[in-house]
């Protein structure tokens, strides 16, 4: 069995969870999947199937689309909301143009440090592993570009946003950046992916969903493209 599958990842699972749900369910060997989500966001998962698996790094090369929230006014030293969250003190008190124009500044080609709770790898070891035990390690910003940032809704210390964005973008991190450039610290508290390349979300299966098909219904609904 060949294909590609559009999961809608619940919060809670991480992406190697839904990986292996599929993997155990539908009794098949190679099941991969084309960007990791992390377990506090929800969304797209594309879910490889078969020979589709040597073609991972391409898929995951897409641009992606997700809807967001941050709240102002407090940090988290894994940058979102499953984290220790620490308040600033400071009045936020911004007004909606204030926060807009700070977000504008991120738009275009810009540079990203990768947030210390993430799996990228220093000297073979993966970062979250060093942050879970206390180390701080020097890293090198990454060029990303950030194609498309809406605000959708501004209710301080909470605003909502649309991103488009290129591989590699950490959307904790933009948030943490936005809160230092607005001077008073900022969280991710909700995250949801809702494109990646041409798969949408509305077009996605759940996991229930799934817990009811068997292999002749998940085969009907591979993607071939």
């Amino acid at each position: 069995m060949d294909g590609i599958l559009v999961v809608d990842k619940p919060q809670g699972m991480t992406s190697h969870d839904v990986v292996d749900f599929v993997r155990k369910r539908f009794e098949l060997k190679k099941v991969g999947h084309a960007g990791t989500l992390d377990p506090m966001a929800t969304g797209l998962l594309v879910v490889l199937v078969g020979k589709y698996t040597k073609s991972s790094s391409i898929f995951a090369s897409d641009d992606k689309e997700y809807e967001a929230t941050l709240v102002l006014g407090a940090t988290t030293d894994t940058g979102d909301a499953w984290g220790k969250i620490e308040h600033s003190g400071k009045e936020i008190n911004f007004k909606e143009d204030e926060v807009e124009r700070v977000f504008k500044k991120f738009l275009g080609e810009i540079r990203q440090l990768p947030p210390m709770y993430s799996a990228v790898k220093f000297k073979g070891r993966k970062l979250y592993e060093l942050a879970r035990k206390g180390i701080n390690v020097s890293l090198s910003p990454r060029k990303i570009h950030i194609k498309k940032i809406d605000i959708l809704k501004t209710a301080i210390p909470q605003v909502s946003f649309r991103l488009v964005c290129s591989k590699g973008t950490y959307v904790r991190q933009l948030c943490i950046d936005i809160g230092h450039a607005l001077g008073c610290g900022a969280y991710l508290s909700r995250l949801k992916r809702t494109r990646s390349g041409a798969f949408c979300l509305d077009k996605a299966l759940g996991i229930d969903e799934l817990k009811n098909f068997n292999k002749v219904d998940l085969e009907k609904r591979l993607s071939t493209i």
